[in-house]
């Protein structure tokens, strides 16, 4: 017997914050594939709390959307039994990590560039005419404060270091930059949040990140990309074909034990 996906919360507002909860969730899961293998001990330990930060913001945001369901869901439910069309995470957060032969140079930039994004993200939601979720920010901001300086020093770090790691952390930029323009990609749900206070729309960020983005690659001695016309749709819930490997592995035990709490 395994356990049967949910019905997901299919409104604006609902999409509107699952999509900020399942970006901090997976980007979560794929920080801690470095558990146990960072570089140095002191980053090991840095990038399992980083993700323990995102898995506690995606656990306040899960909880409150799950709350407002007519029949209502907890936060279990909506982070390990919904199909993966019903998850909206960035793309950008589930490309693959360390298991794929990933190195830290795509860890650490990736962990930059959501960074910022959930930063700047967190600091308009303070402002939020939903209470709980100006709380919430409130105090996820204070952590992608930290999020950001920390992976923007690697950043500098490496693209301004070795030949070897400014040739990796080239490679890593290219690779990653087409899928910041999801980042960006306004829909309906951006535009009741919008109407309605609850939060930014995706694209009025865009000047405030790329500004910010632009500077620390300028310290690191690393080019912008060229924008291409690649699109990535994982916010709509048109994921890569990596994130159903990554949900099978995240979901077993929720789905092999029916009911099961720890």
């Amino acid at each position: 017997m395994t356990t049967p996906s949910i019905t997901a919360p299919t409104s604006l507002r609902a999409r509107y914050l699952l999509r900020i909860a399942d970006t901090c969730l997976i980007h979560a899961q794929r920080l801690s594939e470095w558990c146990g293998h960072g570089p140095i001990l002191e980053e090991d330990m840095a990038l399992t709390n980083m993700a323990l930060d995102l898995v506690g913001q995606a656990r306040a945001l899960l909880t409150h959307v799950g709350a407002a369901q007519p029949q209502a869901l907890d936060e279990d439910q909506l982070a390990f039994l919904r199909e993966e069309r019903d998850y909206l995470n960035m793309t950008l957060a589930e490309l693959p990590g360390r298991r794929a032969g990933r190195d830290f140079a795509d860890a650490t930039l990736r962990n930059f560039l959501l960074g910022q994004w959930l930063l700047l993200t967190w600091q308009r939601l303070q402002a939020s005419s939903d209470a709980e979720v100006a709380a919430i920010a409130a105090k996820a901001v204070k952590e992608a404060r930290y999020h950001v300086e920390h992976a923007s020093g690697w950043v500098v770090r490496l693209g301004d270091g070795t030949d070897e790691s400014t040739r990796r952390m080239r490679q890593a930029l290219q690779r990653l930059w087409p899928y910041t323009t999801e980042l960006f990609d306004t829909d309906e749900a951006d535009a009741e949040a919008a109407a309605t206070g609850l939060g930014p729309a995706r694209d009025t960020l865009r000047a405030d990140w790329q500004a910010a983005v632009a500077a620390v690659l300028a310290e690191a001695g690393l080019a912008v990309p060229a924008e291409t016309a690649f699109r990535s749709t994982g916010s709509r819930g048109v994921h890569s074909e990596h994130l159903g490997y990554m949900l099978a592995e995240m979901q077993h035990l929720q789905r092999a034990y029916p009911g099961g709490r720890w």
